[in-house]
């Protein structure tokens, strides 16, 4: 085999696998994810669906985001995003569900996004508003439709495998953790007084600047000088007076 030959095969073998990696690493990053994925149970939260487009030959001109319906939010907002046309649909859950707000029989059960595009190579985030999250369950799931300009429909709606495989077309998924006892106690100690503080206003006087004390001596000082002028002209006053009696007595 001639060393031309031998390159060329290198060259198509090389090419090969980095194509069959490629192929492999797309489908991966095309998925509609929710960012940040994870947030605390009972909070209120901004989320962000990020669509990517995965086609070469079309754009997305729709999003279609389903919300839970087992544990609906009872607050929902969108931000506008530049472009598209958005549509808040809310409707009656199969069966009412209790939270600390009450009894929920109408809920937001799904976004919808249309009337602008995502080219080939390119991605959008939709942000989403919500609140407050469930305390009993540690995720929610969000089934999403991308529509292509061709006509196409893609489902992002697997949940996830039990044997932690990721799915074909998983959807997004936002974890749930529970609130932290260390953070809320932190939180508590910050905003009240140490124990044994007073939180009566002090009766100290406040400590003076080296300026402000220089200022201070210094009037100390001129007090004390006029006040031993006063003084020595006083005695004065008093031993002229008193010869002014002897002179007066030997007259007389």
């Amino acid at each position: 085999m001639s060393l031309s030959h031998a390159c060329r095969r290198l060259v198509a073998v090389t090419a090969g696998v980095t194509a069959l990696t490629v192929g492999l690493a797309l489908p991966a990053l095309a998925h509609v994810t929710i960012n940040p994925g994870s947030a605390v149970q009972g909070s209120f939260t901004k989320v962000a669906f990020r669509v990517p487009n995965e086609r070469d030959d079309a754009s997305t001109n729709k999003i279609e985001v389903a919300f839970p319906l087992d544990h609906p939010l009872p607050f929902v907002t969108v931000r506008p995003v530049p472009g598209w046309d958005v549509k808040v649909v809310e409707g009656k859950l199969p069966k009412p569900v209790t939270t600390e707000y009450g009894e929920i029989t109408e809920a937001v059960t799904k976004v919808i996004w249309t009337g602008g595009k995502i080219e080939s190579g390119q991605f959008q985030e939709f942000e989403v508003s919500m609140g407050a999250l469930p305390k009993d369950t540690d995720q929610l799931i969000f089934p999403t439709t991308q529509t292509y300009s061709g006509g196409e429909v893609v489902k992002w709606a697997d949940e996830p495998k039990a044997d932690g495989s990721e799915a074909e077309r998983p959807a997004p998924l936002l974890k749930l953790t529970p609130a932290s006892a260390e953070g809320d106690e932190h939180a508590a100690a910050s905003a009240t007084p140490a124990a044994g503080a007073s939180t009566a206003p002090s009766t100290t006087a406040p400590s003076m600047t080296p300026v402000a004390a220089e200022a201070a001596d210094g009037s100390d000082g001129t007090a004390r000088l006029l006040g031993g002028a006063g003084l020595l002209v006083g005695l004065v006053g008093v031993v002229i007076g008193a010869l002014g009696l002897r002179r007066g007595g030997r007259t007389s």
